[in-house]
């Protein structure tokens, strides 16, 4: 009898879709092509990893403007600078919402944090927060130290070990431990890797990284019940009970760090002590959730994304040694051996912040940004784009689009000498709801690339270039782990310099 009611449930469900479906993709007129579509499911069967490759593959064949269905859901994915910024300044507004998945009410609180929170005034209190408090000049001038300190002994671990020669070492796991020190010793003062870390503080990063390796896995377009809603009804490979059980154990550990301060446990100048200082005079808006859900973005977001692109960036500079060895002659040039680089160096180091650039051009950490959400009807180029699009901007392939750039694939520094090709870049978005990280995710990459270009040898295990192959995820890593040699340069004077 149970069974026959979940068959009369499920053809229920099923003719609702199918008519919500049908009346969906016939409604609209003037849609962008797009490749053909099966009932209920649209294209959801042709979505293979990685996505911004497939997408690629589908924007040479239908245009760089191209219609999919995720079941009732359109969306539009866009290829082309220029639409991307027509997107961005005329209709900025009306892409200024994020579609909500289940992860955003299970992890973003309900979708109320500043990543996947609608357009309005709540967004608008949340980006004040992060721009003017948390992220500011001012506030990431202040936290110079904790930045210097953590990328110090990154290169103070590499001169242990490589001191006298060549040295194999794995540089992935160091960038992930080392952008995430900085990020955790920002928000509540903590180290959670290094020889002098407590053992309760290591396992709660072994918690939390799980936690975050977790959420990845579950997010996104990975589930196809964000689309084809009657399938939560029964939850088959139980997702949305994982994304429940998941988001209990990160609501636990933010809860923890927060109570840490505000009982005395830490006293510390953090941005968890800004925000309970804020608590005190706007208690109805500085609310624990609130706090938790900034901590969580900031974590979520400022970690693997400059651990990743210091890991494309050292790979790029070993497989092509002639721009690693001019990198090293302008350090060498503008430094000398007795002055390690520092933030306030950078600015001197034109062709090392061309690398970076670079980097960012040819990988950036999310080819395919944060989707957005149309919210009234608007028109791009010849197409009428419907209230309730999902838009997706493929970075990764207008970055490598031979209309924009000469040699596309080629890792070449030395094309940001012209001015206005970062205009062109689209690594942190576009737009109101761009990142507002980027300030400190360039600080942290060039200074850690710059000590490490001048306070080391390098160069690849084997005759073999590295494996360039891209893993999966939302922020996209190298495949396989980065291992290369390396050897101090000069240990006297670096070892003096320390």
């Amino acid at each position: 009898m149970t069974a026959f009611f979940i068959s009369l449930i499920s053809l229920f469900f099923l003719i609702i879709t199918l008519k919500l479906f049908f009346h969906t993709t016939t409604r609209f007129k003037n849609l962008p092509p797009g490749p053909p579509f099966l009932p209920i499911i649209g294209n959801l069967h042709q979505l293979k990893q990685p996505l911004h490759h497939t997408f690629q593959t589908l924007s040479r064949k239908h245009g760089q403007i191209f219609s999919l269905w995720f079941g009732s859901h359109l969306v539009v994915v866009v290829s082309s600078l220029k639409t991307v910024q027509e997107c961005f300044t005329k209709h900025d507004i009306v892409l200024a919402n994020r579609p909500h998945f289940l992860t955003g009410k299970y992890i973003s609180y309900n979708n109320t944090t500043i990543a996947v929170a609608p357009y309005g005034d709540h967004w608008r209190n949340l980006r004040r927060i992060v721009t003017t408090e948390l992220l500011s000049s001012h506030r990431l001038n202040s936290f110079l130290e904790i930045r210097r300190d953590e990328i110090m002994r990154l290169i103070q671990k590499l001169a242990q070990v490589s001191y006298n020669d060549f040295l194999e070492v794995e540089l992935t796991s160091m960038f992930s431990e080392m952008t995430f020190n900085i990020i955790m010793r920002m928000m509540s003062g903590k180290r959670y890797y290094g020889d002098d870390c407590d053992v309760s503080d290591i396992e709660e990063a072994r918690l939390f990284r799980e936690i975050v390796k977790e959420i990845v896995s579950l997010g996104g377009a990975n589930n196809i019940g964000n689309f084809l809603e009657f399938l939560r009804w029964f939850d088959f490979d139980g997702f949305e009970k994982r994304l429940k059980k998941i988001s209990k154990k990160a609501d636990s550990f933010l809860q923890g760090l927060i109570d840490e301060h505000r009982f005395g446990k830490r006293n510390s100048n953090t941005m968890i002590d800004h925000l309970l200082k804020q608590q005190h005079s706007q208690p109805e808006y500085y609310t624990d959730q609130i706090i938790k859900g900034l901590i969580m973005v900031m974590l979520l977001a400022g970690t693997d994304t400059s651990s990743v692109t210091l890991e494309w960036a050292i790979s790029n500079l070993l497989n092509n040694p002639n721009i690693l060895k001019k990198a090293k002659d302008e350090i060498d040039t503008h430094m000398g051996q007795d002055h390690l680089v520092d933030e306030h160096d950078i600015s001197k180091l034109s062709y090392l912040q061309s690398i970076v650039y670079e980097t960012l051009r040819l990988h950036p950490a999310a080819p395919l940004l944060m989707p957005h959400f149309s919210s009234e009807d608007f028109t791009i180029e010849k197409y009428n784009i419907p209230k309730n699009t999902i838009l997706m901007v493929n970075s990764w392939a207008i970055h490598r689009d031979p209309k924009l750039w000469v040699d596309p694939i080629c890792f070449k520094p030395e094309r940001f000498e012209k001015e206005g090709e970062t205009n062109k870049l689209l690594s942190f978005g576009m737009g109101r709801r761009a990142c507002p990280g980027t300030n400190l995710a360039q600080r942290t990459v060039s200074l850690t690339l710059g000590l490490l270009i001048q306070c080391f040898e390098w160069k690849r295990i084997g005759k073999e270039k590295i494996d360039m192959t891209e893993g999966k995820g939302i922020t996209v890593a190298k495949k396989i782990p980065l291992k290369v040699m390396c050897k101090l340069c000069h240990p006297l004077k670096i070892k003096d310099a320390f």
